[in-house]
């Protein structure tokens, strides 16, 4: 358990600022997920237990990658490129990881080549812009 803690340690920079940039990522996640409910004919504020369980593997998937990249460590939230070249990695990575768990009896959806390639382009156009604004906010 100790090696789990000081790996972590490595990885995440524990700033108010991390706190802040990794609360934008579980934004830009759930706008994603949100979004894709409502194309779906979902009504998010109805089905909250739903909604949640349609974010679950992607939240799993993405605090699995985004710890391994790096990404919550000060040298890479603070430039851009660096976030930007270890966020395409990193969610890609994670789509793959939930594509995976929504394969499996625990959550709904099933996976499919084309929700992967959705996931990954939206997911992006979100997270992308968002880590760039982040690095420019608390960048030095």
């Amino acid at each position: 358990m100790a090696s789990v803690v000081a790996s972590l340690a490595r990885r995440v920079d524990p700033t108010p600022v991390t706190a802040l940039v990794a609360l934008g990522d579980l934004a830009c996640i759930g706008a994603f997920v949100v979004a894709g409910e409502i194309s779906h004919n979902v009504d998010p504020a109805a089905n909250p237990l739903y909604v949640a369980e349609t974010a679950a593997p992607f939240l799993v998937g993405w605090a699995a990658l985004a710890v391994l990249a790096g990404l919550y460590w000060g040298d890479v939230r603070r430039s851009a490129r660096r976030a930007v070249t270890r966020v395409i990695p990193a969610w890609a990575g994670a789509a793959l990881v939930a594509q995976a768990l929504r394969a499996t009896e625990l959550f709904h959806g099933g996976a499919a080549l084309t929700f992967y390639l959705v996931s990954v382009g939206v997911g992006l156009a979100l997270l992308v812009p968002w880590r760039v604004a982040a690095a420019r906010l608390w960048g030095n």
